[in-house]
């Protein structure tokens, strides 16, 4: 068994009515909250009333899109000068990375760039993290759970992570009724999100025993749940809750694990065009699945991470029975079929063109989760993988 270390929040809240606490929990860490939100104006209205019943003072700061460098830095300017002592992420996955870096950075001093990877100075985070908590409202990208934060940089066309240990939050508050107002098309984009995560770091070469009983887990729910989740998610509480675990798992396992392919090309695919995360990731996971068990064959029959993914399809498919082969078939007709039925457009809608496929293909490769895929594929088969996702 490989060495491994294992991160996590240290205080997990999750399930229906959880929200009403929120105002004692921000009481514990400080007395000026910094409160960077996006989506429902409702939810935010009740947090912030909530705040002020607890008698903290607060400053707000609404994440339009996903966090680029330039929202990062113009939110810790504000946080600074409101000395605020405790941040809130409430919102999809950017407002919660954009809260992660704020909290990270408010201690930490400098810019997004100093700290991000790939394309910033790559610093290391030295202080701790001023105290946050991360209330997501949809279920997707775990980033609740997760020690990274995705900041984009479109005059480098790129997406890349500042990341530590100090980012983690203090509480993750999941409450599943937050995401009863999700419109479809987020639910079924951020839902096909998490179960990607949970995919790959299922399959990743960081894997191990306590990822893979997460990200296991968090598969055969989302297989159960998503599509009530999307057809019927204003009263079925309980597909919610099931996909809110789902992303909390995700981005548990995935923080521990890493990801792979799909997510490495996430990153250049969504700094350069107008294509929601989890839409990429449905798009694009059937073909990084075959192309990826396609290398593994080449390489050796009994390659273990065939074994890995013949798992996966008998958890997609509720078919225990299955040979590995099938299991395999399955596990990739499941996904191109659930992407079918969430209405998940090829990325084509996108304005990605097949002249673009080069450059997002060089750009992929330098992702820091194309380290973890467990195949090591040609700029062939990734041109393939993208091509074929137009």
């Amino acid at each position: 068994m490989n060495k491994f270390d294992f991160y996590s929040v240290p205080r997990i809240l999750f399930g229906g009515g959880q929200f009403s606490r929120v105002g004692e929990l921000t009481s514990q860490f400080g007395r000026r909250a910094f409160i960077v939100y996006n989506g429902s104006q409702a939810i935010a209205d009740r947090l912030i009333a909530m705040i002020d019943a607890a008698g903290i003072g607060h400053e707000i700061f609404r994440q339009h899109g996903e966090p680029k460098v330039q929202d990062i830095d113009a939110a810790i300017d504000l946080a600074r000068r409101a000395m605020s002592d405790v941040v809130i992420g409430l919102g999809g996955g950017s407002a919660i990375d954009a809260a992660k870096a704020v909290a990270g950075l408010i201690s930490n001093g400098g810019s997004a760039l100093d700290y991000m990877e790939v394309i910033g100075k790559g610093q290391k985070l030295t202080r701790a993290a001023a105290p946050w908590i991360a209330i997501p409202t949809t279920a997707g990208t775990g980033a609740e759970a997760t020690r990274n934060a995705v900041i984009g940089a479109p005059e480098r066309r790129f997406k890349a992570s500042i990341r530590g240990e100090q980012l983690l939050a203090r509480v993750a508050l999941i409450d599943p009724e937050l995401g009863v107002t999700t419109p479809p098309n987020v639910t079924a984009s951020s839902g096909m999100d998490a179960l990607c995560q949970c995919i790959e770091s299922y399959t990743s070469t960081g894997a191990h025993p306590m990822t893979d009983a997460l990200a296991l887990r968090g598969i055969t729910l989302a297989a159960r749940s998503l599509r009530r989740a999307y057809s019927n998610g204003d009263d079925d509480l309980d597909a919610r809750e099931a996909m809110a675990m789902t992303a909390l798992l995700s981005g548990i396992a995935l923080t521990n694990a890493g990801l792979g392919a799909v997510h490495g090309f996430a990153a250049p695919l969504g700094a350069n065009f107008p294509a929601p995360h989890g839409t990429i990731c449905a798009a694009l996971l059937p073909g990084v699945i075959a192309a990826n068990v396609a290398w593994l064959r080449a390489e050796s029959e009994d390659h273990p991470v065939l074994g890995r993914y013949a798992t996966i399809g008998r958890a997609l498919s509720a078919e225990s029975g299955l040979t590995d082969p099938q299991a395999i078939d399955a596990a990739i007709l499941f996904c191109v079929d659930l992407s079918q039925e969430l209405h998940i457009p090829p990325l084509g809608q996108f304005r990605i063109a097949e002249a673009d496929v080069p450059a997002m293909v060089e750009l992929a490769k330098k992702a820091s989760s194309m380290r973890f895929n467990p195949a090591t594929l040609s700029d062939a088969a990734l041109n393939g993988i993208l091509s074929d996702a137009l």
